[in-house]
């Protein structure tokens, strides 16, 4: 596999539990078990993972140039 598609198919593979972990937990404290809380799990996962998506291509770059700088004063 070309290492270009392998860090799309590598950020959707850390990217969609996060997601469901913090919609769930996100919907639990703020609902609890109601009885339309699994259609409103799906809303508010869908809508987190593609933001959480695009986001990680922003963030984790800048996160690794911030890395290399604090890791390299010592």
């Amino acid at each position: 596999m070309k290492k270009k598609h392998f860090k799309y198919i590598n950020t959707l593979f850390v990217v969609i539990p996060m997601t469901l972990i913090m919609a769930f937990v996100g919907l639990i404290r703020n609902y609890g078990f109601g009885e339309d809380w699994f259609l409103k799990f799906l809303k508010a996962w869908s809508v987190m993972l593609p933001v959480a998506y695009a986001a990680a291509f922003l963030i984790i770059p800048q996160a690794r140039k911030f890395a290399e700088k604090v890791t390299a004063r010592n």
